[in-house]
């Protein structure tokens, strides 16, 4: 694939393979959000807080979100769950899903990617996914967003979108998860689009292969950046949203950073740096005010599910 044209000049060292996925990325975000993007209402946000000023900005169309996905926007991590829906379709064998099983479990227990695990999954869905149709696996990611995703949105950060989107602003999930896989929960979200992981095809049909590499941190930065020149966005009036210390180099490209249920080395960042933070996993508050107001009622029930399932886990 050609390198963009409109990609701004970087001050970071990068990989060549990072800016070629980030540019993929890019690129097919963009081009999918001309089908699904929805136009929301501008609506009044004026209960934010009186020490800061109101955020987001109504009406600021130079302005921008973008969220992480994996432990953010959804519980656990999108490619394990597209994984299960495979499994159920008989795309592979028994073994390989008590890989995903056990990959998925790490994460969820541990809160954090671990690069083996990560790597080994994306390379086993490869595998799986090579010789089939582009559009049979974007119809199969409609049901599986149904039958495990959908329930496993965190309805806090769904609020701090729906801000945004409120406030007349673009909102785009970037995620190493495929950007098929993206795109359908950002439109079932009612979000612009979805960067992630570009896989290659040829004639409609996957290579086996990726084109650069998976979008992870730095990639992850190079796609935001050459989507804000692409939209013409002031990154400095832009949002972020993650809760892995491996996006740093996303959040540190907004003006907004924000830490969403974030890991040790996050959080630890992220009070250095004075960013906000939101936990839902215990229903902590933020530990900087300036959160909409919408996404207050969404943090107490995110919060609420959260401690009724860890309950239950425990009994």
């Amino acid at each position: 694939m050609a390198a963009l044209g409109w990609l701004t000049p970087r001050r970071r060292s990068a990989t060549a393979r990072s800016v070629l996925a980030g540019e993929a990325s890019a690129e097919a975000a963009r081009k999918s959000s001309q089908d699904t993007q929805d136009v929301h209402d501008a609506q009044d946000t004026a209960d934010a807080t009186a020490r800061e000023p109101e955020f987001p900005v109504l009406g600021d169309d130079r302005a921008a979100a973008f969220f992480d996905l994996d432990n953010t926007v959804m519980q656990g991590a999108a490619l394990f769950h597209f994984g299960r829906g495979l499994y159920k379709r008989k795309f592979f064998e028994t073994r390989d899903l008590a890989k995903f099983a056990w990959q998925q479990a790490w994460f969820r227990l541990a809160g954090v990617e671990d690069p083996e695990h990560m790597q080994d999954a994306r390379d086993s869905a490869l595998s799986i996914v090579k010789g089939h149709r582009v559009a049979e696996l974007q119809s199969i990611g409609e049901e599986i967003y149904d039958e495990y995703m959908a329930e496993r949105i965190w309805p806090g950060t769904r609020a701090l979108a729906q801000a945004h989107l409120d406030a007349g602003q673009k909102v785009w999930l970037v995620t190493a998860a495929p950007v098929e896989i993206a795109t359908v929960i950002a439109r079932r979200l009612g979000l612009t689009g979805a960067l992630g992981t570009v896989a290659e095809s040829v004639d409609g049909i996957y290579t086996g292969k990726l084109v650069g590499e998976p979008l992870h941190g730095p990639a992850k930065a190079e796609a935001v950046r050459a989507l804000a020149a692409a939209e013409g966005l002031d990154l400095a009036r832009c949002a972020a949203y993650s809760d892995s210390h491996n996006d740093i180099p996303m959040l540190s490209l907004v003006g907004h950073p924000y830490a969403i249920n974030p890991d040790t080395k996050l959080r630890k960042h992220a009070r250095e740096k004075d960013w906000r933070l939101r936990d839902y996993r215990t229903g902590r508050k933020a530990a900087k005010v300036g959160i909409p107001a919408a996404a207050g009622v969404g943090a107490v029930a995110g919060g609420t599910v959260a401690a009724i399932a860890l309950h239950r886990r425990r009994r």
